[in-house]
């Protein structure tokens, strides 16, 4: 599902069975590109994705007007457009829809310009928006359809769901007397009939585990949040783990929450994980960093047409200035992302970890029709406090644009630092006198590739044929009340060390699904096929995501090098920055 300017269809954390009804945004590609082991789908086709989700995405810098226009068309001073259009009103032999023409020139007009100046149709503004304004109308639960029947994987706290008595592990046979399972109605359609406006009612027919009849229970729709953590929880003693995924306008409080909440739980360092976030307010990203850096540093400046220019400086009132910070990134983090990757690096506060990022360096402004559609318009260009423009050529076409991915991987970026070049007219030093790039993205100080080395086509199958993520479905119910008394994150790693059976029994429930055993592969994949098992399984209880990337961070090489990192001694760290440049 795209969310416009929020959301891209990203995270293998999430299959795309999953919908996030409690708020939590939907990322079922963004970890294909993540650093580690459990990649299972060519990167060129989740290059794609990830593409599709960015171009939509982006910064709204400043809302505007609604432009004079005639009929359904802007028509600033008019023209020939603004002439064509009063012919073919006034003088065309048919009658024709003027709004229909419109709606179809829009979209070609701004395809002659960057590839990030778009139309948004009034029927598409409420979606593009829900998940920057930080929230939707609906009915507070998480759930799949890895069959055809709607499966509550879990209810949103104090939500309406709750209130109304939905549990985890529910089936939802019946929306409002219409019968949605074993029908294969579409996600989509689904969603449609589960959300509605705040206040508005909605009847469930719901099928419980040990109960014989449908339970009938009617949910008030209400406000649900749409959060931009996904997970926040102290990976060692000493050190703190953010997956941050998306800048909205509640980012900065939500982070500063997690921060504070890491703190009190004793956290010194901090690993914030910006990896497929593409971006959202400008803003947002300005007052984060304004956190972690001294007074009257440049966090960054925006350059409009005729060379206008906005500096954002530091005010030295940051919380965590001292705090040890890195910052993870790949191929997938984009605008508000790369400012703060950016704007860290070149005040040398932290250490950027991972890929290089997307490169987009272009600021939208949405400006309003009296329609309800809008055009988000590209009107400056964002710079990094050394002066880097790190949005990557689109001078040829927006097809290469889209490329440029698929591109990266191709010619062995992904996996090699040795394969990215840049020219000494992209030369930029940071603060501190380090040497860095522009031209296309922030490149990390620490490169780390991306691992596919244990992926068999064992596990592409069971994966690729959704046999795995089933199994946890099935696993979860039949443990559904065990796993919801888990609270804490050692009592999640207690209850799976009590199984040591687990592989043995998705290797048995596979071979019942068509893919037979091979145990070399297996054995090859077993550290992932195991944390995916656990991670989703994880997921159906009250820790929800953080459950899920615990699993998962054993196997993320990107995080271990983040811990690595931080576990060395100062000198050490200053003499590996030392030889990197």
């Amino acid at each position: 599902m795209f969310h416009a300017l929020g959301c891209c269809l990203s995270q293998f954390h999430k299959p795309s069975t999953d919908s996030a009804f409690a708020g939590k945004v939907l990322q079922p590609v963004k970890a294909m590109y993540k650093n580690n082991k459990f990649t299972v789908i060519l990167p060129m086709v989740v290059a794609a994705a990830i593409v599709i989700g960015i171009l939509l995405g982006g910064l709204v810098f400043k809302s505007a007007s609604p432009i004079p226009r005639k009929g359904n068309l802007a028509v600033p001073g008019g023209g020939k457009l603004d002439m064509l259009m009063s012919l073919i009103a006034n003088r065309y032999v048919d009658t024709v829809s003027l709004d229909s023409i419109t709606e179809k020139a829009i979209p070609l007009i701004l395809d002659e310009l960057d590839p990030h100046s778009v139309y948004v149709p009034a029927k598409d503004m409420a979606a593009m928006n829900e998940s920057l304004d930080g929230e939707f109308d609906g009915i507070g639960v998480m759930f799949n359809m890895a069959t055809d029947t709607v499966i509550v994987l879990n209810v949103i706290n104090a939500g309406p769901s709750a209130k109304a008595g939905v549990l985890g592990g529910d089936r939802i046979i019946k929306i409002n007397d219409t019968v949605v399972a074993g029908v294969k109605m579409s996600q989509d359609e689904v969603m449609k009939r589960l959300r509605g406006p705040r206040g508005s009612q909605v009847k469930l027919g719901i099928q419980r585990i040990g109960v014989k009849e449908l339970v009938p229970i009617t949910v008030t729709r209400g406000v649900i949040p749409i959060h931009c953590i996904n997970a926040a929880y102290m990976i060692t003693p000493e050190i703190g783990y953010v997956v941050f995924a998306q800048f909205s306008r509640t980012a900065y409080r939500e982070l500063m929450n997690a921060i504070s909440l890491l703190q009190s739980q004793g956290m010194k360092k901090l690993i914030l994980d910006l990896r497929g976030n593409p971006g959202g307010f400008l803003d947002q990203a300005i007052a984060i960093a304004n956190e972690f850096l001294p007074a009257n540093r440049m966090i960054v400046y925006t350059e409009e047409r005729g060379g206008l220019r906005q500096h954002q400086f530091s005010n030295g009132k940051g919380k965590y200035q001292d705090l040890e910070l890195a910052i993870l990134v790949d191929e997938s983090s984009a605008s508000s992302s790369e400012i703060l990757a950016g704007a860290l690096q070149d005040n040398d506060c932290g250490t950027i970890i991972g890929r290089r990022t997307f490169g987009k360096g272009l600021v939208q402004e949405q400006i309003p029709f009296s329609d309800g559609s809008a055009v988000r318009l590209t009107i400056a260009r964002y710079y990094t406090p050394s002066g880097r423009s790190i949005q990557k050529p689109y001078d040829k076409g927006r097809e290469a644009y889209n490329n440029d991915l698929i591109n990266r991987f191709e010619h062995n970026e992904m996996f090699s630092a040795d394969s990215i070049h840049f020219a000494d007219s992209l030369k930029y030093f940071t603060a501190g006198g380090r040497t860095v790039y522009g031209g296309g993205g922030i490149m990390p100080d620490r490169f780390v590739p991306a691992d596919t080395t244990d992926i068999t086509p064992y596990l592409r199958e069971v994966t690729g044929r959704n046999i795995l993520y089933r199994f946890t479905i099935e696993y979860a119910d039949r443990h559904r009340n065990e796993l919801n008394r888990i609270t804490t994150l050692p009592e999640l790693d207690a209850f799976f060390a009590k199984d040591p059976g687990l592989l043995s029994e998705f290797i048995r429930y596979a071979a019942r699904a068509g893919v037979a055993p091979k145990p070399s592969q297996i054995e090859r994949s077993k550290a992932i096929i195991l944390s995916q098992i656990k991670a989703y399984v994880g997921r159906n209880t009250p820790l929800e995501d953080n459950a899920f990337y615990h699993a998962l961070q054993g196997i993320d090489s990107t995080v271990q090098q983040a811990l690595k990192e931080m576990s060395a001694p100062k000198a050490e760290q200053a003499l590996n920055t030392a030889e990197h440049e």
